[in-house]
């Protein structure tokens, strides 16, 4: 388990020191991992779930080449 934690530095801005915490959540995908585990998913349904963003990416790929021969 990880624990993100931003050193305050003397004079530092409250503000500053919040914002810069919470880029290092985002940056680490603590509340993405968060949101992904907050209820149980069936195996079948994460291999699904994974099968179709293949093909997403890989149409969004063969779109791409399309476009590009185009010109």
């Amino acid at each position: 388990m990880y624990i993100a934690f931003v050193k305050i530095d003397d004079g530092e801005n409250l503000e500053r020191s919040i914002k810069r915490f919470k880029r290092l959540v985002e940056k680490e995908g603590i509340i993405r991992e968060w949101k992904k585990r907050e209820y149980f998913e069936k195996p079948s349904t994460i291999k699904n779930r994974k099968k179709k963003a293949l093909q997403r990416k890989i149409q969004k790929k063969i779109r791409k080449a399309n476009a590009s021969k185009n010109y």
